[in-house]
């Protein structure tokens, strides 16, 4: 996350943070996955706790890249809680804010923002910040498998089989292992994932960018 940051300072963006679905919430409930700088977290958590910019059913049209300045009026019912996480940004400094959003299974998705120094006035602007946040997801992406999936190599494997439509028969020949040892995997990735059946599992697991 540094790394990245430092290499957009030069398009003025002071912080970025990824939000990801909560594996265990609803739709619209998001979570923290990484924040640079890490004083910004506060305001990160005021960010994944609104609304705004958010995933539920009443955001399904919300575009891949989307921006907003920090100082824009504020709407009701949504204007206290959108207030909080606005406020604790513009005292970090930034002015405005880009969305870059990365669509998941069943509606959610990995989004990140980018926290920039000046008003975003022009379309262009935001869309060559959403064009470089894209060209550095797939690094970050992989990271953040690394700190966040509970799962095995195992475990994975065998949620990645299913998914292309294996069965445990099938998956456990491919494997050169008994039927009964992918059924403990997939058990244990269940357990791990919070999840009741196999697909729950296999669509968590794509919301982790594990698969």
């Amino acid at each position: 996350m540094r790394d990245w940051q430092h290499a957009l300072a030069a398009e003025g963006v002071q912080a970025i943070v990824v939000l990801g679905p909560e594996l265990q919430g609803g739709p619209s409930e998001r979570r923290v996955l990484a924040v640079h700088p890490v004083d910004a977290h506060q305001a990160a958590r005021a960010l994944a706790r609104s609304p705004d910019f958010g995933e539920g059913p009443h955001r399904m049209g919300t575009p891949p890249v989307a921006w907003q300045q920090l100082a824009r009026p504020l709407r009701l019912p949504e204007a206290e809680v959108d207030a909080q996480w606005r406020g604790a940004w513009q005292a970090l400094g930034p002015q405005a804010v880009v969305r870059v959003g990365f669509g998941l299974p069943a509606g959610r998705s990995v989004e990140c923002f980018l926290f920039v120094a000046e008003e975003v006035q022009q379309r262009n602007q935001a869309a060559m910040l959403g064009w470089l946040a894209q060209g550095f997801w797939p690094t970050l992406r992989a990271a953040l498998v690394a700190v966040w999936c509970p799962l095995t190599r195992r475990e994975l494997e065998c949620l990645r089989l299913a998914f292309d439509g294996l069965t445990a028969r099938a998956s456990a020949e491919r494997m050169a292992c008994t039927e009964r040892t992918v059924n403990f995997h997939l058990a244990n990735a269940m357990y791990k994932l919070d999840a009741d059946n196999k697909m729950a599992a296999i669509q968590r697991a794509c919301w982790l960018g594990a698969l």
